[in-house]
């Protein structure tokens, strides 16, 4: 009898810049503190990727490079790229075919998926399809966002939230069951109201207009996107959870989106976890987008037991959300 083949997490990598940026160093360049900053989002500093010429790809090639080194392959030995990523290089080409040149990955094909803070979601369940098709043996799947490329410093209801960073995870194909085992995804355009930058695209090119009046950073209405976070991951990750008929006490793990403490609390709470069961790093990176769930496994792997259920969750821009079911196979 031919065993399923599923794709199965077989390495993890990731890169977070030198920078810091604290609260108290946000304190001196807007109306804020430590303390609102604090309660209203859990976080206290974040990573910036500083140096002239740096960029997006800049932190893939680290993150990919150290997971090939983890694995013991060479970056030759991949198939496929795929970054997730609203902070491309440049428009075009794209941030995971600029970053396998760097790295030597002659024999990889790479693109880019734009689905905000979800993108990593999204790219993981590409990457495991085409383990399953039979197509290709080693996926690269990488989170990564140079936040600090978009973020407004004088406008303080956004600029606390977002860091810069980048994660990465290898897809192998598995015959024992283990790896990704079911993801349910969404989106809902009608979200581009409350969280999306302005222009940059073609409805909105480049001009000394748009410059001036910055249109080429992160917009967010908090309360709306609050709202719709708090509900889509909590009602995507309860019902990935009735479909394939598990409870909290059968999750070993939820890897949720880092935005907001509060979103992430209101998660576990709808999926009955406690707070031992949850990976939370927001305090030290902040919002990094589609590396922030990445980040998560590499700074956990060393606790991740062979067999663990695992939920993976997040909610995007646009509006963009999902949770994904994982069994931890390394």
């Amino acid at each position: 009898m031919i065993k399923k083949t599923t794709a199965a997490i077989t390495a993890v990598g990731g890169f977070v810049p030198e920078d810091r940026l604290t609260n108290f160093d946000l304190e001196k360049m807007v109306d804020t503190n430590d303390e609102w900053i604090r309660t209203r989002t859990g976080i206290s500093e974040r990573r910036i990727l500083k140096g002239e010429g740096l960029a997006t790809s800049d932190m893939v090639v680290p993150a990919v490079k150290l997971l090939c080194e983890k694995r013991g392959i060479s970056p030759e030995e991949i198939d496929c790229l795929i970054v997730a990523t609203v902070t491309p290089d440049m428009v075009f080409p794209a941030t995971a075919n600029i970053a396998c040149d760097k790295m030597g990955a002659k024999n990889a094909f790479g693109f880019d998926v734009s689905a905000a803070c979800s993108g990593f979601l999204y790219s993981l369940t590409l990457g495991a399809s085409m383990i399953e098709s039979g197509r290709y043996k080693k996926v690269v799947v990488c989170g990564a966002d140079k936040m600090s490329a978009i973020t407004d410093y004088t406008d303080r209801n956004t600029c606390v939230l977002f860091g810069d960073a980048a994660a990465a995870v290898l897809l192998e194909p598995n015959h024992d069951g283990y790896g990704i085992q079911d993801s349910l995804l969404k989106s809902d355009g009608s979200g581009v109201a409350y969280l999306h930058m302005k222009a940059g695209g073609s409805l909105k090119p480049a001009s000394v207009e748009t410059v001036t009046s910055k249109q080429h950073f992160a917009f967010q209405d908090g309360q709306p996107v609050f709202k719709a976070a708090v509900k889509g991951m909590a009602d995507v990750s309860a019902e990935l959870l009735e479909k394939n008929n598990l409870t909290g006490d059968d999750i070993a793990w939820l890897v949720p989106h880092q935005a907001n403490l509060r979103i992430i609390d209101a998660t576990a709470n709808r999926m009955g976890l406690s707070k031992e069961k949850v990976m939370i790093n927001i305090q030290k990176y902040g919002n990094t987008t589609a590396a922030t769930i990445p980040l998560c496994l590499w700074e956990w792997e060393s606790q991740l037991k062979k067999g663990d259920n695992i939920v993976l969750a997040a909610f995007g821009g646009g509006f963009t959300w999902g949770a994904t079911l994982v069994k931890w196979g390394s």
